[in-house]
């Protein structure tokens, strides 16, 4: 154990939202003990969701970034190691290996987020299909879109359809590809994504709903798309955004519990002693939420457990706004296996849809248009997503 190393620093694994806020508020409270954030990217400090804003803005991936690493190491009075793998966790040894470099730690912060899902695809253009997942990617794509004109996005989910409406304001023609049957399905009764929908396609927006993309082949300068029911469209650039799976492999391989996410409890911490995820990756109390109320709420939570005050997370109602301009929406769903139905009052598509259990209690709601203004009043009445915990139960039993 790394006892013995009294000035391990506390080592935490990527620089996106997670990492540098973590590492923000541990700093607000703790200015002594080392601090090494290590990231395989260019630790470039931005703000994720502002990726899908990006072509409405006309702004490129430099000024979408916000500080470089440099600047944010001396802020943080940190060391950030940049376009550094880590290789493999040795939890039993307090130390994570970059290579064939052991890195000692006090505790282990995985911050390392998700990454998206590859849908395979026949045909020769694989290279044109473009995720965007982070400030790099977005660099990448917005390099490639660069003269282009027609963009098809696969999926229609709140990542399709944000960067659905960013594309066509920003003047791109774009088709919606997905097997779905209505836009949103994991988060939307079928009225607001109705409504979503007819608000992209006031811009320009064209749904495919029901066929995936089988195979995409160059066609001269451009492509050519061929879907599963036979459609065939043409177009310039494919945006992958099926979804996101939390990184797992390398705290699988060193023994940590994980489901869909690496397993947290409500501390944060793992199965493993010294070992904490935090942000996309992590599965609290078996909620994966890849959205940043949960995340900041964990931030706090955090921080203050690792300067030696135990603080369970807890999330009050967690409404998500996605960025679709053209039709405003504020959803917060019920929690799965919620029983209840849905009622849905407004018109056009200025709609609000709320759940309510059998008890008339309100669980859930789905808000489109000029009814968002009510998101604050609904919210009051939503029971949190993870309630406190009773004080006897809130620690692990260490």
């Amino acid at each position: 154990m790394n006892d013995s190393n009294p000035n391990a620093p506390l080592v935490i694994i990527g620089t996106g939202l997670a990492g540098y806020n973590l590492a923000r508020e541990f700093r607000r409270l703790d200015s002594e003990t080392p601090l090494l954030l290590i990231t395989a990217d260019d630790g470039r400090s931005y703000s994720k969701p502002m990726l899908s804003t990006g072509f409405a803005m006309n702004k490129d991936a430099d000024a979408l970034g916000m500080t470089v690493a440099g600047p944010m190491a001396i802020q943080l009075n940190a060391e950030i190691r940049t376009h550094t793998r880590v290789t493999r966790l040795d939890p039993a040894n307090r130390r994570v290996w970059v290579g064939n470099e052991p890195v000692p730690y006090r505790d282990l912060v995985l911050a390392w987020g998700a990454q998206t899902i590859q849908v395979p695809v026949d045909g020769d253009a694989q290279d044109a299909i473009f995720p965007i997942n982070d400030l790099l990617d977005y660099g990448r794509f917005r390099e490639a879109a660069h003269g282009k004109r027609r963009v098809l996005i696969l999926g229609a989910g709140l990542i399709g359809c944000e960067f659905a409406n960013d594309l066509l304001q920003g003047g791109y023609e774009v088709d919606l590809v997905a097997p779905c049957e209505q836009l949103m399905p994991s988060l939307l009764p079928p009225e607001p994504a109705a409504a979503v929908r007819r608000g992209l396609e006031s811009l320009g927006a064209r749904f495919h709903l029901g066929p995936v993309l089988e195979r995409l082949e160059r066609n001269g300068d451009a492509l050519q798309a061929q879907l599963s029911d036979g459609q065939r469209l043409g177009c310039d650039l494919v945006v992958s955004a099926v979804g996101l799976r939390p990184r797992i492999e390398l705290a699988e391989a060193a023994g940590l519990k994980v489901n869909r996410g690496i397993e947290v409890d409500r501390l944060l911490q793992t199965s493993i002693e010294h070992v904490y995820a935090l942000g996309d990756c992590a599965e609290v109390d078996g909620l994966n939420l890849l959205y940043v109320m949960p995340l900041m709420s964990g931030v706090r939570a955090l921080a203050r457990t690792l300067i030696g005050q135990p603080t369970p997370v807890t999330y009050g109602p967690m409404p998500i706004t996605v960025k679709t301009p053209v039709c405003p929406l504020v959803v917060s769903p019920p929690a799965a296996g919620s029983h209840g139905s849905w009622n849905v009052e407004g018109e056009g598509n200025n709609l609000k849809a709320t759940f309510r259990g059998p008890d008339g209690r309100l669980l859930g709601y789905a808000l489109t248009g000029t009814a968002v203004q009510e998101r604050l009043a609904l919210n009051k009445q939503l029971p949190p997503v993870l309630a406190e915990l009773p004080q006897v139960l809130s620690l692990k039993s260490s």
